[in-house]
């Protein structure tokens, strides 16, 4: 395992955000497009490589999920992602979610 030092961690940005809209992106069976509310005026979105897992992919919208929110920005498939998705299992992701609702856009410490 390739460690970091404490700055480089410190330099993530993890936060919760709050679903609000799922989308497949076409011509793909792994890829959804999701507007993620971080407390912001705007929404972020971010593409994660779900759907295979998630095929009522609607009823993530409302869940609050980890995020990295400061990785530069990827094309993937034609469709711009802000961040990523944060999940753990070899199997079926599952999230990393907050105990209790918390404010879209809380950070991690």
């Amino acid at each position: 395992m390739e460690t970091i030092t404490y700055d480089e961690f410190k330099k993530m940005d993890i936060r919760i955000g709050t679903i609000k809209q799922v989308e497949p992106i076409e011509g793909t069976d792994k890829l959804l497009k999701c507007q993620i509310d971080f407390g912001d005026p705007e929404l972020r979105q971010i593409v994660s490589g779900i759907r295979e897992y998630y095929p009522e992919f609607e009823t993530l919208v409302g869940k609050q999920v980890l995020y990295v929110v400061n990785l530069e920005p990827r094309e993937i498939r034609g469709t711009m992602s802000h961040g990523m998705l944060m999940a753990v299992g070899s199997d079926k992701p599952i999230f990393l979610v907050p105990e209790t609702p918390v404010d879209a856009g809380s950070k991690v410490r």
